[in-house]
């Protein structure tokens, strides 16, 4: 296990992915033909991988080149124009946009979709719920202890874990509970998100912090082929969203003030009871025209934001059916 505190970020030289260009057959760049790049942040990989299969079938001659990474080495590939088309839990804000005009890059941005920030921990934990002061707690080290939360809990010493050092999943959980304060030291880094998951399902002492939708059923759709996942969200039928994975337990979060808790289920991130969320933001400086600018409308179109909704996430700009759940 990697501490927190001494993990180490590879750099990524984004820019070489023009390289990858190399083996695709040059075809004339317009909305739908040519070569793109993309750079995502990690959290969201699963999705935009989904959304890049499902326009490459609708679109035989486009090849989108997707690098996933931390938060802040996607933005720096906007802003330092190695890439056009970004995914960032947050939207540019008016001086970067200021900048890339100086750039003579133009800016458009969107919201895709509403991640809610789920926490897992192994099934034999006994723990099932926790308040956003009892979040906050474990984040900065004041609480070290399970038995401190509830008595028949496990004895050891609470592991939270998360991907990455840089990750956005870090900056939210400091920003929006802790104030900006720094974590405490029982954070760990495991170097991705899939090892996020295999530590808690290993480990009873572990948190786990992690978008929700990576602990989704939806996951299953890594082992469906492109022309299957497109076939599915190309028809006419209605999407259902995931459900979440029975594989490790997502703890029920709520409110201090409140006295009900709610797992991360889309019906809980649409009305707001479901305390932990954040933003999804494509952004892009694609000409018009431009593949760039084809993908950056697909995704924020019908058939996108399908795919979002499939994931067990909130899509910004679709209607979902509101489901009555028993929690």
């Amino acid at each position: 296990m990697k501490h927190f505190g001494i993990s180490i970020i590879a750099a990524i030289a984004i820019a070489s992915l023009c390289s990858g260009c190399l083996k695709y057959e040059k075809k004339a760049n317009s909305s739908t033909t040519g070569t793109t790049t993309i750079a995502c942040d990690n959290t969201f990989e699963n999705i935009m991988a989904q959304e890049i299969d499902v326009f490459e079938y609708q679109n035989r001659d486009a090849h989108v080149l997707a690098t996933y990474a931390p938060q802040s080495v996607v933005l720096d590939s906007l802003l330092s124009l190695n890439t056009r088309t970004v995914v960032l839990p947050r939207d540019i804000t008016p001086e970067e946009k200021k900048f890339l005009k100086s750039k003579r890059r133009n800016a458009r941005s969107m919201k895709i979709a509403v991640d809610a920030v789920a926490l897992i921990v192994n099934n034999d934990n006994p723990v099932e719920k926790l308040t956003l002061g009892e979040v906050a707690d474990i984040m900065a080290g004041r609480t070290t202890v399970w038995t401190d939360l509830q008595p028949n809990a496990p004895k050891g010493e609470i592991s939270v874990i998360f991907d990455d050092k840089g990750s956005s999943l870090v900056s939210y959980m400091r920003d929006s509970l802790l104030n900006g304060a720094e974590l405490g030291p029982n954070v760990y880094a495991q170097g991705s998100i899939p090892a996020v998951f295999k530590t808690v399902k290993e480990n009873v002492n572990a948190i786990g912090v992690l978008g929700v939708s990576w602990i989704t059923t939806d996951m299953g759709n890594a082992d469906l082929t492109q022309e299957e996942l497109a076939r599915e969200v190309l028809s006419d039928t209605i999407v259902q969203g995931a459900s979440l994975s029975d594989d490790i337990k997502v703890l029920k979060i709520y409110r201090n003030d409140e006295a009900r808790a709610y797992k991360p289920y889309q019906q809980n991130i649409f009305d707001g009871t479901y305390p932990m969320f954040r933003q999804i933001y494509l952004i892009t400086t694609g000409n018009p025209g431009s593949l760039a600018s084809g993908f950056y409308s697909f995704v924020t179109g019908n058939v996108g934001q399908k795919i979002i909704l499939k994931t067990g996430i909130l899509p910004a700009r679709t209607s979902i059916q509101v489901v009555q759940l028993g929690e």
